[in-house]
């Protein structure tokens, strides 16, 4: 593939390539119709053969090329696929697209300090697991590590001291930057307000600015409340201290939390699946156990 792609990225084969689409034709008359000398054409149909992408044979004195279709299908079958990919229905391009509507009407609207204040964010989720496991996931480090980040992102650091003044840091980068050479994707930091363990959680987070002075400040309410079948999860943002360059920021809440959610959702499905996966391995009292016995 890639010696299709060299061969086709230069614009005078890609014309004799386009020439030979109409029908075979001699190297002199790919020459006159492409307005080259005949060197450089043969040198260029050359490196067409060598690539598959013509074939060749000698009639008299003249040889003759003609296009070999199959490489060029083959190639608008890796084109169409990277298309598809990239237009799946929710999927990262979609997220992109979203967020970059997003951002357009933010900047817009941030015209001065505390453009933003007052606005806030919904989101609720029912989730598999009694509240005291879903009061882990929100609390300890390394459960939180595994949810609190949109899809693209990883924590990097993180500290939740799970008590009234307790500290919030939530550092992050790229997912795929797997050394930390890459500049740091954000920083937020904050604190926490109120703690009901199994029942309320509430803190202040704030975005920090490249400059480390605060983008904004979000008060994030998290009430769980049990179900027959786990626990609901209500997230409340809103929005204060709002500056003009926190736009960005603020257009990312909704789908970003809304990812780190559905992450959170997933992880707690998982749990619970492995649970009754261990509890069916290990209780005596079921079928599997009692006909290894």
């Amino acid at each position: 593939m890639d010696a299709l792609l060299t061969a086709l990225a230069d614009p005078a084969r890609w014309r004799l390539v386009s020439l030979l689409a109409e029908r075979p034709r001699s190297v002199g008359v790919l020459a006159q119709l492409a307005e080259a000398r005949q060197p450089q054409t043969t040198k260029h149909l050359q490196t067409l053969e060598r690539a598959g992408i013509v074939s060749s044979q000698r009639t008299g004195q003249r040889r003759i090329y003609a296009l070999r279709s199959a490489p060029l299908r083959d190639l608008a079958a890796a084109l169409n696929g990277l298309a598809d990919s990239a237009d799946q229905v929710d999927g990262p391009r979609g997220t992109y697209d979203r967020y970059g509507l997003s951002l357009r009407a933010e900047r817009l609207a941030a015209e001065e300090s505390g453009w933003a204040d007052g606005r806030s964010f919904a989101f609720l989720r029912s989730l598999a697991g009694r509240p005291e496991l879903v009061w882990r996931h929100l609390t300890e480090a390394s459960l939180l590590a595994r949810w609190w980040t949109p899809d693209d992102l990883r924590v990097s650091e993180l500290v939740f001291e799970a008590r009234p003044g307790g500290r919030i840091v939530n550092e992050y980068r790229d997912a795929e930057d797997a050394d930390g050479s890459d500049l740091t994707a954000g920083r937020a930091e904050g604190v926490v307000d109120d703690v009901r363990p199994g029942e309320r959680l509430a803190y202040r987070l704030s975005p920090l600015l490249p400059d480390g002075s605060l983008a904004f400040t979000a008060h994030v309410e998290l009430n769980l409340r049990p179900t027959e079948t786990g626990t609901d999860l209500d997230a409340h943002w809103r929005i204060t201290d709002s500056t003009v360059d926190s736009a960005d920021f603020i257009a990312g809440i909704e789908i970003g939390f809304g990812q780190s959610l559905d992450k959170l959702a997933a992880a707690l499905a998982a749990d619970a699946h492995d649970s009754v996966g261990t509890s069916a391995e290990t209780d005596p009292h079921t079928d599997d156990t009692r006909s290894a016995q």
